[in-house]
């Protein structure tokens, strides 16, 4: 990704906790150059003694201590604000190596020509113990910070320090000239780089012995355990290359070019994709859906999975966005994840629907072709409904009540007669079947008239009658307008009139006197239409003189 420029022979480094700086000491430069992460730029450089070696940053990060070997030896104490030195711990034999307890209060230092290691208070930098050890090469503090693990250089021995006693619990043959020390983040395993082997010591902190030894190559003197557990990176400084071992297999699994002779090596703060949306985030069984992935850190996605089963057609959009076919499962709200750059993280959930929802029965199956009828619709695959129709008509509303109900209000129609009710979800629409028929009946009608007075002069032969009558819709109670009513007395049409807004039918028109004499009565008729049941009403002809 980058190669940075410092000071001169870079050897230790360290990060701090927040993952904003790298410090590291340059052995020919007496100096530490402060790295900004973000940018891969070098923002100081700190003076120090002679031929600094190692660094460690307090747990805090408010402190970096950096050991030197020479003129005169020790540890110098720097205020990472100030880039201050605000003290400096004397310490002979050589000193090349330090680290520190996870809670920062006391500080290992190893010596190689003394062969020994220095417990230091870090509160009032006081030598609390020396430890006899090898010719001290590297060292690790566990986890825990119940061991330290030192490289013995001279004598290919790993020494295992008991940090309550302040002395060597254990010994352990491991390979040619180890280097430096790693402790795998659980603290079950110690790595050990073996300079002279060119290779990696696996060592077992249950039962300190070496079950494995990793070829890595020639100049091993490097090692870091990856915080994920996952793999060990190991530096090999003849070849100018970088081992990544499968902690799982322990095996090789790469080998990187480096500058030249690497030796020190320090991770950053993992950094992890998030995924915070999916769209849609259902689909159904049959998988087929692109689903879409959002969040941030997404370049260099390699797999998406659902419940586990890899998906199809993974691609990075861009950063934040990953597409991805949903494979096939069966019903049911799955996780999903996400992998990028080796690291897998949850990315939500997904639910598989049935390939189509299902309608089994409807309640009640029938009602008025004005709509407005609550009907309640039964069956299976409803969650995420997103339209409910009858017939070609979408629903005046509806609301999803469960997986299996629905409550939609049934919309007006353009006649009377049967319609299939479908529902429609993300993976598609009901099949049409008996069970989702739903008959939309006539609304009924009334028909009202009212008597008529007429009077008759002698040899008179033909009436004028003045007609009227109103139709209502009794199903909505509303007048009816636009329909047409016939007027007739007995077999005689009289006239034909269309109601108007208030449902009032009038016409007026010429009836033979007989017709009238002999029925007394007329009758006002309507036909009825594909929405409105057929009425008729009668009155009274009554005459006056």
């Amino acid at each position: 990704m980058a190669t940075i420029d410092v000071g001169s022979a870079p050897t230790g480094m360290a990060i701090t906790p927040d993952g904003s700086q790298a410090w590291v000491a340059n052995g020919a430069s007496d100096s530490v150059s402060v790295i900004d992460t973000a940018t891969h730029s070098v923002v100081a450089a700190v003076a120090v003694g002679r031929t600094p070696q190692s660094v460690a940053i307090s747990p805090d990060g408010g402190r970096a201590y950096v050991v030197h070997t020479d003129s005169p030896a020790g540890v110098d104490v720097i205020d990472t604000s100030s880039l201050a030195v605000t003290a400096t711990i004397a310490a002979d034999g050589f000193p090349d190596i330090l680290g520190l307890s996870p809670d920062g209060g006391r500080l290992y230092v190893g010596h190689f020509s003394s062969k020994t290691v220095s417990v230091i208070d870090t509160v009032s930098s006081a030598v609390t113990a020396t430890v006899p050890v090898g010719n001290a090469a590297g060292l690790a503090v566990s986890p825990d910070g119940a061991h330290v693990y030192v490289a013995d250089y001279n004598d290919n021995r790993l020494s295992v320090i008991d940090t309550a006693t302040a002395t060597v619990s254990a010994t352990v043959p491991v390979g040619s000239l180890p280097q430096n020390v790693a402790v795998s983040p659980d603290g079950r395993l110690v790595y050990v780089a073996n300079r002279g082997g060119g290779s990696v010591s696996v060592v077992d902190t249950a039962t300190n012995t070496v079950v494995a030894t990793v070829p890595t190559g020639a100049g091993t003197s490097g090692v870091l355990a990856d915080p994920d557990g996952t793999r060990v990176y190991a530096t090999n400084t003849f070849v100018n290359t970088m081992s990544v071992i499968d902690t799982a297999t322990l095996t090789v699994t790469a080998s990187v070019p480096t500058g030249s002779r690497p030796w020190g090596l320090a991770m950053g703060k993992a950094v992890p994709p998030v995924v915070t949306a999916i769209a849609p985030d259902r689909g159904p069984a049959t998988g087929g859906i692109t689903v879409t992935l959002t969040g941030s850190r997404l370049t260099g996605t390699t797999a998406v999975t659902f419940d586990g089963t890899p998906a199809s057609g993974v691609t990075v959009v861009d950063d934040t966005t990953v597409t991805a076919t949903a494979p096939a499962h069966t019903p049911g709200t799955v996780g999903v994840a996400l992998t990028a750059k080796g690291r897998t993280v949850t990315a939500g959930s997904y639910t598989y629907q049935p390939s189509a929802p299902t309608i089994t029965g409807v309640t009640p199956a029938k009602g008025p072709v004005s709509g407005g009828t609550a009907v309640t619709i039964i069956g299976t695959g409803f969650t995420g409904a997103t339209a409910v129709a009858f017939g070609a008509v979408p629903a005046a509303s509806f609301t999803v009540r469960s997986d299996t109900q629905i409550t939609a209000t049934a919309p007006a129609a353009t006649a009377a007669g049967p319609a299939d009710v479908s529902v429609t979800v993300p993976s598609g629409s009901s099949t049409t079947s008996p069970a989702d028929r739903y008959t939309y009946t006539r609304d009924t009608t009334r028909l009202t008239a009212a008597p008529l007075l007429f009077s008759l002069t002698p040899g008179q032969l033909s009436i004028n009658l003045n007609l009227s009558a109103t139709l209502t819709d009794t199903t909505t109670g509303k007048p009816v307008s636009g329909a047409t009513v016939r007027f007739a007395v007995g077999a005689t049409t009289v006239c034909s009139a269309t109601t108007n807004a208030a449902g009032i039918a009038t016409c007026a028109g010429p009836c033979p006197v007989v017709a009238v004499l002999l029925h007394l009565g007329y009758t006002a008729g309507f036909t009825g239409t594909p929405t409105l049941e057929a009425a008729t009403a009668t009155a009274g002809l009554i005459r006056t003189g």
